[in-house]
């Protein structure tokens, strides 16, 4: 089996679809093509190769969103739509489905590649790693990128788990937003980065906390950020 990164992008056009193709390829990368969100799923159901998906949103049958968020019910390869919609409730809702970053069309070549060897380093490093990282009543399983409480297994998206690891890290630290911003996405933080990594916050403690509207592991310390521990 081929060592290479390996990246499904999916668009009903297929001049983005060869686009991308050529930019990856020449990266050294190994691109697959899913014209649609139906065929997207249908591929990764079948195929535990794929190290990233590139998805667009507004595409017939299940937009970008919906398919996100089937996938999400049984991988966390990690996702990063590249769509013309580029508002602020557009990435809440794209982010809420499960994404893992978000890059407005027409994008920059450089900023495409830094986005995909970010999330493709990372996950292919959390996937080799079999240690675990122990918190409160939570375990962090690097080896299946998730998190277990009494030994119940808990998914995580990639960005949901490097957030989890990155406040492991920080444990009992109050860190601010640009701080959770830069250390997890790897990138300058700017007014607009809030937005990102609150909804990313709220969807852990949907998933961590017993009460996600009165946290107790991941609590919100007003004026000055987050605390987890």
């Amino acid at each position: 089996m081929s060592d290479k990164i390996r990246i499904l992008a999916v668009d009903d056009e297929p001049d983005l679809r060869g686009l991308l193709r050529i930019l990856l390829t020449n990266r050294g990368y190994d691109v697959i093509e899913a014209a649609s969100g139906d065929e997207a799923v249908d591929l990764l159901r079948g195929d535990n190769r794929v190290d990233l998906v590139i998805m667009d949103i507004m595409m017939p049958g299940l937009s970008g969103v919906q398919a996100c968020e089937e996938i999400r019910k049984f991988s966390t390869v990690p996702l990063l739509f590249l769509t013309a919609k580029g508002t602020v409730d557009d990435k809440i809702e794209a982010y809420g489905s499960g994404g893992d970053d978000y890059l407005v069309k027409p994008f920059s070549q450089d900023e495409l590649i830094m986005k995909v060897e970010s999330l493709t380093r990372r996950y292919r490093i959390y996937k080799g790693k079999k240690e675990t990282v122990d918190g409160n009543d939570l375990q962090l399983d690097e080896e299946h990128s998730c998190v277990l409480r009494g030994g119940k297994r808990i998914e995580l998206t990639d960005k949901e788990f490097a957030i989890l690891r990155f406040f492991f890290q920080n444990q009992g630290q109050t860190v601010d937003v640009c701080r959770v911003y830069e250390g997890v996405w790897g990138e300058k933080y700017m007014p607009s980065s809030n937005n990102t990594v609150m909804v990313h916050i709220l969807n852990l403690r949907k998933k961590l906390e017993a009460d996600p509207a009165n946290p107790k592991l991941l609590r919100t310390v007003w004026g000055k950020g987050y605390r987890f521990g």
